[in-house]
């Protein structure tokens, strides 16, 4: 596909996803891709990781599941990239998928049901919002708890699910963006340091860090960025950024979690508690009010949708570069 009709597929997905969403209507008789990832990753997890064998086993059967969920989307997105230009209007198909594998408005729309939970219906509107975007046990946390969590998923997310999906198609086309949500959806399933993955799942755990070692900082300066131009904190985005983003246990998600907490002067971190266990993770932007609720998470919507915005216009530029190169 030529330099302009890349521009065109992008631009129309981020167009599309920003109105429609999850599209639940277009694939409400069809398998959505990342089902389909996830019915892959399964099969090969209940046939591969049998506890019966030893570490070394399971950790090669786990490479041999990261490389091939990722070719076999790669080699989906290269096939239909190869057809799409001769048929009538094969950029639209194309600019249909790409939009299906971003999560903008998905992303807003979550996070906003948190706030509308504890507004309309206090802390036990807050738990049943809070429990369908995070892992940890809604019933520790308070206001203030799922407050955090909701703006440290939205932040994380905008990395991982908006930034690194328009990354990878800018630099990569559909097999780029294919191959990136395989990844990070096997990550989702099985990138655990838990017994039953730890040697299984570390390949892809591995794997998923590096798909999102840049995405995770461009993140992070375009939520820079959109401080600057929605009148939030941008020094203060910045300061934090150097001095918490590397104390997150993640590689990545300390970035943009930290260029949120600084643009808004809220904490995010702290301790928490999950099902398995209580963990007590570094305050990022610790000096920030740690205490807060549905305004809080209101705000960062607010950021959430300006960085959005610099990410399209960032996209766009980087595949009008490959373009022009």
């Amino acid at each position: 596909m030529d330099g302009g009709a890349a521009i065109l597929v992008l631009g129309a997905a981020l167009v599309l996803d920003a109105l429609f969403g999850e599209m639940a209507l277009l694939l409400r008789n069809a398998l959505h891709p990342v089902v389909a990832i996830g019915r892959v990753v399964g099969l090969l997890d209940r046939k591969l990781n049998r506890p019966e064998r030893g570490e070394s086993a399971r950790l090669w059967r786990g490479v041999f599941t990261a490389a091939g969920v990722a070719l076999l989307a790669g080699g989906f997105g290269w096939l239909v990239a190869a057809l799409t230009p001769g048929i009538p209007g094969g950029w639209l198909i194309e600019a249909l998928i790409v939009a299906i594998l971003l999560a903008q408005r998905s992303l807003f729309e979550h996070v906003a049901a948190v706030a509308k939970g504890l507004r309309g219906g206090g802390l036990a509107g807050g738990r049943a919002a809070i429990r369908h975007i995070v892992s940890r046990d809604p019933a520790s946390l308070d206001e203030a708890g799922i407050a955090r969590a909701a703006l440290e998923s939205l932040a994380e997310n905008f990395a991982d699910a908006v930034v690194a999906p328009v990354f990878w198609y800018a630099v990569a086309g559909l097999p780029g963006i294919c191959a990136y949500k395989a990844i990070n959806t096997a990550d989702s399933m099985i990138g655990y340091r838990t017994n039953k993955y730890a040697a299984f799942g570390k390949a892809t755990a591995r794997l998923d860090d590096f798909a999102n070692w840049i995405p995770a900082r461009l993140a992070a300066l375009a939520t820079v960025i959109a401080a600057a131009l929605t009148g939030n904190d941008a020094r203060r985005a910045v300061r934090v950024i150097r001095r918490d983003a590397r104390t997150h246990a993640s590689p990545n998600a300390g970035w943009p979690e930290a260029a949120f907490s600084g643009a808004l002067g809220l904490a995010l971190g702290g301790p928490r508690s999950y099902p398995e266990q209580d963990t007590r993770e570094h305050w990022i932007g610790g000096d920030g009010k740690r205490r807060y609720g549905p305004k809080g998470i209101e705000r960062g919507l607010k950021l959430y949708v300006a960085a959005c915005a610099v990410n399209a216009a960032a996209g766009l530029m980087i595949v009008a570069l490959r373009a022009g190169a």
